[in-house]
């Protein structure tokens, strides 16, 4: 009875704060637009995710610097 009574008191907040949110939104955009880029440069798809997917990292810890 103790533990269901723990894990439901911390369930009513937000999972990630609005900073979160936002860092991750960011870096997802910059992903897909690096994605689209590639593939307009003439790489494969394949190619392409793996550039878009090899940017949103350095993104994450980009924004994340910046945004206070």
């Amino acid at each position: 009875m103790a533990q269901a009574d723990r894990r439901r008191s911390g369930r009513d907040g937000p999972l990630l704060t609005q900073r979160a949110a936002v860092v991750f939104l960011l870096a997802a955009l910059v992903g897909i637009a690096a994605t689209a880029l590639s593939v307009l440069a003439g790489n494969g798809w394949p190619v392409a995710v793996s550039v878009g997917g090899g940017v949103v990292a350095p993104a994450v810890l980009f924004f994340n610097q910046i945004i206070d």
